[in-house]
C-alpha cells in the first residue's frame, strides 16, 4: 500500500473517502483508533493509503478535485525521469521532469518583478513544478500564492515541491485551464475579483517563426497557440479586483503582441528589456499592468544577463541567485 494522504482533518478525509470510493478506488484509513492514545484530541494524522498500481490515478483524482497541496510527497526514487535541482542559490529544491520543459531564468526573473505586499493574494498561470511561484513566496513571507496548472502531473510534482520546502502554509496548487470559464475558477476557489497580482509566463514562441520541438510536453509549453496570450490576459483581467496588477513575462519581438491583448484593460504599464549579453538586442521582456489605470506606459533600463565577455553581471546574479527583485517589484 502506498501513502496517498496524511491528515487530521476529518472533513477533509472524508471527502477524500467520498472522492476514492466514487472512482472505484480500493484503500483503507490507518490509525484511525489512535484516540485512547491521543487523549482524543485528534493531534495525530490518518494515513489514506491505496493499492501502488492505484496510486496515480488517485493522485491525479484528488488534482483535479482541486487537493494536490494535500497529497504526501513521492520519493524521487520513485520516478526515475525526474531530477532534484537546486534554485535561487539554494534557497529551494525543485523537482522537474528530465524531459519536457525546464527551469530556466525566466521563471525567477518573473517572480523578482511582481510587487508584492505583505497579506496579498497571488495567482501564478501556468505554474508548471511551481519555481516561480515559490521563489516569489521566498522573497515575500507575507504573500499567499495559488499555483494554476493545466497538466495533473505538474501539478502534483508542484504540490510536492511546496511541502517539501516548507512553503504547504502560504502556497497551494490548483489542476485548472487558465482559459477556463468563470465558473471554473470559482469551482476551483478562485472567483472573479479575488486576485491582488497574477503572474505569469505563458508558451511564447511563435511555431510560425521559430523550430518547434519533437517532444509534447516540451512544445505544449514552449508554443504559444492562436489567441493563447489574450485568453490569459483576459482570465487575469477578470481574476483581479478593480486595481489589481498583472507582471508576465514574453519574447521581446512580441511586445506588441502583449501591449494589444493588454487593450484597454491595463494601464500603468512598465516594461523591462532583458539582454542575454550587454550590447545585444533584447530576447525577452518583462511586463507589469494594472488593471483599470490609465497612466501611461513606462520603458525601464534593461537588464544584461551577461556581459560582453559573457560573464553573469551582478545585477543578474543578485537576481537568479540571491533572490533580490527587480526594479518593476516596487509599487
Amino acid at each position: 500500500m502506498q501513502e496517498l494522504v496524511r491528515t487530521n482533518n476529518a472533513v477533509l478525509i472524508t471527502a477524500i473517502e467520498a472522492l476514492l470510493k466514487g472512482a472505484e478506488i480500493p484503500h483503507l484509513v490507518l490509525d484511525q483508533h489512535m484516540s485512547v492514545l491521543e487523549g482524543s484530541l485528534g493531534m495525530l494524522p490518518r494515513r489514506i493509503v491505496v493499492d501502488g498500481e492505484d496510486l496515480q490515478a488517485a493522485r491525479q483524482l484528488l488534482s483535479d478535485a482541486g487537493l494536490a497541496h494535500e497529497l504526501r510527497p513521492q520519493a524521487v526514487g520513485a520516478r526515475p525521469e525526474t531530477t532534484d535541482d537546486a534554485v535561487l542559490g539554494g534557497r529551494l529544491r525543485i523537482i522537474q521532469k528530465k524531459r519536457g520543459h525546464r527551469i530556466g531564468h525566466d521563471a525567477i526573473l518573473l517572480a523578482a518583478a511582481v510587487a508584492a505586499q505583505p497579506g496579498d493574494r497571488v495567482v501564478e498561470f501556468g505554474a508548471g513544478v511551481g519555481a516561480a511561484g515559490m521563489a516569489l513566496a521566498t522573497r515575500c513571507p507575507g504573500v499567499d500564492v495559488t499555483l494554476v496548472e493545466i497538466d495533473p502531473e505538474l501539478a502534483g510534482i508542484a504540490a510536492e515541491n511546496v511541502e517539501r520546502n516548507g512553503l504547504g502554509a502560504r502556497l497551494r496548487v490548483v489542476t485548472l485551464d487558465v482559459a477556463g470559464s468563470a465558473d471554473d475558477f470559482t469551482g476551483r476557489g478562485l472567483p472573479a475579483g479575488s486576485a491582488d497580482r497574477v503572474l505569469m509566463n505563458p508558451p511564447f514562441n511563435d511555431p510560425a517563426r521559430q523550430n518547434v520541438s519533437a517532444d509534447p510536453d516540451r512544445r505544449a509549453a514552449h508554443v504559444a497557440g492562436e489567441g493563447l496570450l489574450a485568453n490569459w490576459i483576459g482570465s487575469a483581467e477578470r481574476l483581479l479586483h478593480s486595481a489589481g496588477s498583472l507582471t508576465l513575462i514574453w519574447r521581446a519581438d512580441g511586445l506588441a503582441e502583449v501591449l494589444g491583448a493588454l487593450g484597454g484593460g491595463f494601464g500603468e504599464i512598465t516594461v523591462l528589456p532583458v539582454h542575454g549579453r550587454a550590447g545585444a538586442p533584447a530576447i525577452l521582456v518583462i511586463v507589469d499592468a494594472r488593471k483599470g489605470s490609465r497612466a501611461p506606459l513606462e520603458l525601464l533600463p534593461g537588464l544584461d544577463l551577461n556581459d560582453e565577455t559573457g560573464r553573469p553581471t551582478l545585477e543578474a546574479e543578485a537576481v537568479l541567485r540571491g533572490a533580490g527583485p527587480l526594479p518593476l517589484a516596487s509599487d
